[in-house]
């Protein structure tokens, strides 16, 4: 009976929190306003109340939307873009393809221009062709080749100067060992000398 009562709460406890206003932002009834807040991609919040009719995420640092934020704001009427360092690259497919499918009555797509990379700041984002789009994805990914090629140089670099400090260690190691046995061998052969001209005066007098 207890299990059946949550069960049935739960829907409510739901409801109360997808209409919670996110927090570092604003509501006032369906209007959220998360603008001029310094957001970036990773610090955006990713719920918002159901009947969200109006997103401002315009004046932040963001340079992507994760996937799927927009896609459950089913009244969503508005959203502010602008005045953020967007970034044209593979992250930015998703924010694309959204502003694509709305209708042109909403204005969304004003004022998101890239920022990155350089060849595309300054454009339009809806007016890019899917090409140039995935070029950026190529530019970013060539990027990251040559930063791990980087990175393997100097691993390869520092196991090389691991190998030679060990071959100079046991090279020491083998010239000091060459040497305390040489010690070793001159302390016997000086002590064996110094009990032979012991034993000879005593030999002497027993004659």
């Amino acid at each position: 009976m207890k299990g059946l009562l949550l069960l049935c709460l739960l829907p409510l406890f739901g409801g109360q929190r997808s209409s919670a206003c996110p927090h570092l932002c604003s509501c006032h009834g369906s209007q959220v306003d998360c603008s001029s807040r310094s957001l970036t991609s990773s610090s955006l919040p990713t719920t918002y109340p159901a009947g969200t009719t109006s997103l401002r995420l315009h004046d932040n640092r963001l340079t992507s939307l994760p996937n799927g934020l927009l896609d459950d704001l089913t009244s969503l009427r508005s959203v502010s873009l602008h005045g953020n360092p967007w970034q044209c690259d593979c992250g930015i497919l998703y924010l694309r393809s959204w502003l694509l499918r709305q209708p042109d009555t909403l204005t969304s797509h004003l004022g998101v221009n890239c920022s990155f990379p350089p060849s595309l700041r300054g454009r339009l984002l809806v007016y890019l062709t899917e090409k140039e789009v995935l070029e950026s994805c190529h530019y970013w990914y060539c990027d990251l080749a040559l930063a791990s090629q980087v990175c393997l140089f100097v691993f390869v670099l520092v196991q090389a100067a691991l190998l030679v400090a060990l071959i100079v260690f046991l090279r020491r190691f083998e010239r000091l060992s060459k040497e305390a046995r040489r010690t070793t061998e001159e302390s016997f052969t000086a002590g064996e000398s110094l009990r032979k001209n012991e034993y000879a005066p005593l030999k002497d007098s027993s004659i």
